[in-house]
């Protein structure tokens, strides 16, 4: 009788793979728009590139490794990245007062060069790519946890 790491899981490669493409596909948008179109981000986007960028890393070795139980992990940084975007979309859109704002010296996120497709606000997209992560990541734990 062969017994199975249960951290190994072969069918949960694909949600493996998803959230380690959504984690890259942010990062290398976020590192088009810094240093290609050179918008420097402010210092909220700055905390969560912190907790996007090793994601790639980490969801990548589990990817090749099918390692279902990365979310241990993973889910950590994304919460965290979460809540940051959280915070950062409650100031975008004006429901935190400015005087808490933590980025009141440098760039702002708040002018129209920092959408996507001329609506989209970049606070919105990254609070949106670490729900899907969560949600992801909370998906790999419900189904591959021992």
């Amino acid at each position: 009788m062969e017994t199975t790491n249960p951290q190994r899981q072969p069918d949960g490669w694909m949600l493996l793979l998803c959230a380690w493409l959504l984690s890259l596909i942010s990062t290398i948008a976020v590192l088009f728009i810094g240093e290609i179109m050179g918008q420097a981000p402010c210092v909220l986007c700055w905390f969560q590139r912190a907790f996007m960028f090793p994601l790639v890393l980490v969801l990548g070795v589990a990817c090749c490794i099918s390692d279902t139980g990365v979310w241990r992990y993973a889910l950590p940084l994304a919460v965290m990245g979460w809540l940051i975007a959280f915070y950062h979309n409650l100031l975008y859109f004006g429901v935190i007062p400015e005087s808490l704002k933590p980025c009141g010296a440098g760039p702002s996120c708040s002018g129209a060069d920092m959408t996507i497709f001329s609506s989209v606000p970049l606070p919105l997209l990254s609070l949106g790519v670490f729900s899907f992560l969560i949600l992801l990541l909370a998906i790999i734990r419900r189904r591959f946890s021992a």
